[in-house]
């Protein structure tokens, strides 16, 4: 067990750049985060398949959790009455909810949008639930993340029309959340919108930075644009936030996704591919992805990666971990999942190296240069 803090403070300070891409420190309430950072994803207040012991020893600082699956279960009240997340899962570092929105907006026909909010069913047992900017923040007061997001629509990329509409009910979301909020040891992010509509993008960003929010999120990408879009739209929204908060681009993980946004600027990623991947056998490496099921790794001696420092590779080889897959031992996920969050970890660790040594141009474009991306992912699912 551990105490939670008494006093709470928000800084980001931004120690280098070199081109775009910043090396910085932002300041919670339980501890520092060193940036350009990837959060591993903990759905239901878990990081599937891993203990908070196993995510202390990979090094991750912060964790992101889901409002919408926590309000339906096990209950804001709950996780409230047990003493707040952290000590719910008992994870002593930052914490980060999202606003539930884009589970909400992913219901499809199971929800309906008015301006003030949404109704929709639950995907559990059909039940009828609404989330408006007010319950959004209500329910992530009770949660106590350090970092929490404002109520947003996520609308289809390629929509303008749908964009339009989204986009500025984001903006008077983002105003009833700010108004809402009660606690001051929490920090609001306000989620830039637009699709891949430079001209919307530009326009959101320059209203979420006037509210003066202590960070802020780029949201709506990795929902099947392409990445040379995204990576566009990474382009006009990043010049336009203050160089002196933390930007959070929402929902990215693969590992070039991270070096292309690190390259325009954004400080703070999270993703629930590298969990994901490890429980459908796929092995994250520097050069790309593994297929751990296939049969050319019945026999091989050699770790996932040779040059990997996680406990997976110090300790089990490719043929060994393939046994646990066709045997169907859930250990395959934990030690999959291992390697893949150390690889991430590592991969912005090295990135926020590069950044202060003045090479990370250099870094970049070699890493690119030898990483054989499989296609790009689908989208966050609800795990």
């Amino acid at each position: 067990m551990y105490n939670s803090p008494v006093m709470s403070s928000f800084s980001f300070k931004q120690i280098a750049t070199n081109g775009a891409a910043r090396a910085g420190v932002f300041t919670t309430p339980h501890g520092e985060i060193q940036t350009p950072i990837f959060a591993p994803v903990g759905t239901q207040a878990t990081v599937k398949t891993l203990t908070p012991a196993h995510l202390t020893d990979l090094g991750a600082s912060l964790v992101l959790s889901n409002t919408y699956h926590l309000y339906l279960r096990p209950g804001a009240d709950l996780v409230a009455e047990m003493g707040g997340l952290h000590q719910f899962m008992q994870w002593p570092n930052p914490m980060l909810t999202d606003s539930g929105g884009f589970q909400v907006f992913s219901l499809a026909d199971m929800r309906k949008i008015d301006e003030d909010g949404v109704t929709f069913k639950s995907h559990i047992d059909g039940s009828m639930h609404r989330f408006t900017p007010e319950i959004s923040i209500g329910i992530q007061e009770k949660l106590g993340a350090d970092i929490i997001m404002a109520f947003d629509e996520c609308a289809p990329p390629h929509d303008r029309a749908y964009n339009e509409r989204a986009m500025a009910r984001t903006h008077a979301w983002a105003e009833r959340c700010l108004k809402a909020k009660t606690r001051s040891d929490q920090a609001l992010f306000g989620i830039v919108q637009g699709g891949v509509f430079p001209d919307l993008r530009a326009r959101s960003a320059e209203f979420i930075a006037s509210l003066d929010l202590p960070g802020h999120a780029i949201g709506g990408l990795s929902v099947g644009e392409s990445k040379e879009e995204m990576n566009a739209m990474l382009e006009v929204v990043t010049p336009l936030l203050p160089a002196d908060k933390p930007r959070y681009l929402m929902g990215v993980g693969s590992p070039e996704d991270l070096i292309n946004g690190i390259a325009r600027g954004v400080d703070i990623f999270d993703c629930v591919l590298p969990t994901r991947l490890a429980r459908h056998s796929s092995a994250m490496t520097r050069t790309g992805r593994l297929n751990l099921m296939n049969a050319i790794f019945a026999r091989d001696p050699q770790p996932i990666d040779t040059d990997c420092t996680c406990y997976t590779c110090r300790t089990f080889t490719r043929a060994y971990l393939r046994h646990l897959i066709v045997a169907k031992e859930t250990l395959a996920g934990t030690l999959i999942s291992i390697h893949n969050i150390h690889t991430l970890l590592q991969l912005v660790r090295d990135a926020r190296q590069a950044i202060l040594d003045g090479r990370f141009e250099t870094f970049a474009g070699e890493f690119l240069a030898s990483y054989k991306p499989r296609g790009r992912h689908a989208a966050p699912s609800h795990t």
